[in-house]
């Protein structure tokens, strides 16, 4: 009898020390799958976290890209239109210079008629200087107008 017992005890003592193995087998299991779901969960909001600071990133680099262009353009444009005004201001000089150079030449040449008039009532003033070359000739002279009554 004692060795019946024996080898019951001990199938017993086996099957609960199996029965041990299994359920530590499935807590550790348990606790691994808990462990990595939670690994999973920080993982994704960590991809999550890294996708926004990239495009942060990525936004803020497009947007002193872009300022950095904005303000060479500008920088350019003012340069050019400098430039342009300079050219224009140098030949708007010469314009004048030439324009003052023609007057003269053409009033000493040619001669002008300059004058005005003042009309009043039943006479009419006229007021003329006419240069012709190097000689000038003021006219001033009141022409009586008829009037019918």
């Amino acid at each position: 009898m004692g060795s019946d017992d024996d080898t019951a005890d001990e199938k017993v003592a086996s099957a609960a020390v199996f029965i041990q193995a299994w359920w530590r087998g499935t807590l550790v299991r348990r606790t691994l799958l808990h462990a990595s779901l939670r690994a999973w969960t920080i993982q994704l909001w960590w991809r999550q976290i890294r996708v926004k600071l990239m495009e942060n990133r990525r936004r803020n680099a497009l947007d002193f890209y872009a300022r950095k262009e904005w303000a060479v353009v500008t920088l350019q444009a003012w340069v050019r239109m400098w430039r342009i005004r300079t050219r224009y201001c140098r030949l708007l000089n010469a314009v004048r210079i030439i324009q003052v150079y023609w007057r003269w030449h053409s009033c000493h040449t040619r001669g002008f008629i300059q004058g005005d008039y003042d009309l009043k009532e039943n006479q009419l003033n006229i007021q003329l200087e006419i240069s012709l070359g190097s000689q000038a000739c003021k006219v001033q002279q009141h022409i009586p107008l008829p009037l019918k009554e």
